[in-house]
């Protein structure tokens, strides 16, 4: 019997209790069948894959346009889907609690909201302001007994800063404003990683691992509860794409057309 959106919900929890799993990042519906086909239990979406799919540049997505994908993509798998929410899709901390609100009637089991401003000159938001757009978030989902999870994420060292106290004060607030994980993307050494994990401790912590880094034992180890890798599947997908498309642009050839993945198996695995 195919699983409710409450169920998906409560086994996505019940996921972060103990141990370290992989959390994927599909950018498509094909791409989330294909991730649940090969026994993944939850998948998470990613802006950048997302937006590259409909011809955009990451963080240039509209709303509806994500709020469409989300559906679409919940209702497509029978595991739990994460969304990437970006910043909310608004600056104002109610403002996000509508969008958030939008977001939960989506399907989705879980869903972060990021501190990252998107101006160069002031890329993270006053700390005050993005507690406050925490508790709004939280809020939002409490108000119908959701059961949907919230991280927090912090954005600091993605642009620059690297000052491990702030970010470690900042996931200690956004715990405290009611996120139940904790994501600080761009920390890669295991000091630092285990120095996030008891500062948030008992609450889990999501990994960044992009084309190296800790294996998923390594992780584990640290007290990491779940590894997601970004748009790093994505790029992947592009990869092969690119190379043979700039092949036949280039030099009017063909061969790099014999490296994709058999359309048979495709079709067995989506029939």
């Amino acid at each position: 019997m195919m699983p409710t959106t409450a169920d998906k919900r409560t086994i996505f929890r019940k996921m972060h209790e103990a141990g370290c799993f992989v959390l994927p990042n599909p950018f498509d519906v094909g791409s989330a069948k294909a991730l649940q086909h090969l026994g993944f239990k939850a998948v998470a979406s990613t802006s950048a894959g997302f937006a590259w799919t409909i011809g955009k540049a990451d963080n240039r997505v509209t709303l509806e346009e994500v709020l469409a994908h989300l559906a679409a993509i919940s209702e497509a798998v029978d595991i739990p889907v994460n969304a990437d929410f970006e910043g909310g899709f608004a600056h104002e901390a109610a403002k996000v609690g509508v969008n958030v609100a939008r977001a939960v009637r989506s399907g989705v089991a879980g869903l972060s909201i990021e501190d990252s401003t998107g101006d160069k000159a002031k890329p993270l938001y006053d700390r005050g302001l993005a507690v406050e757009r925490i508790k709004a978030a939280r809020a939002a989902i409490d108000a119908d007994n959701s059961g949907v999870m919230l991280t927090g994420r912090c954005e600091a060292f993605l642009w620059g800063q690297t000052d491990l106290n702030l970010v470690i004060d900042r996931l200690k607030a956004y715990s405290d404003a009611g996120a139940d994980c904790l994501y600080a993307p761009g920390i890669k050494t295991k000091d630092d990683i285990a120095a996030v994990v008891k500062a948030v401790h008992p609450k889990p912590v999501n990994l960044l691992i992009g084309a190296s880094g800790l294996s998923l034992k390594d992780a584990e180890a640290l007290g990491v509860r779940r590894i997601s890798v970004g748009g790093s599947l994505a790029r992947s997908a592009w990869a092969g794409f690119m190379k043979a498309a700039k092949e036949m642009a280039e030099k009017g050839t063909f061969a790099e057309l014999g490296q994709g993945y058999p359309g048979g198996e495709l079709n067995k695995m989506f029939s």
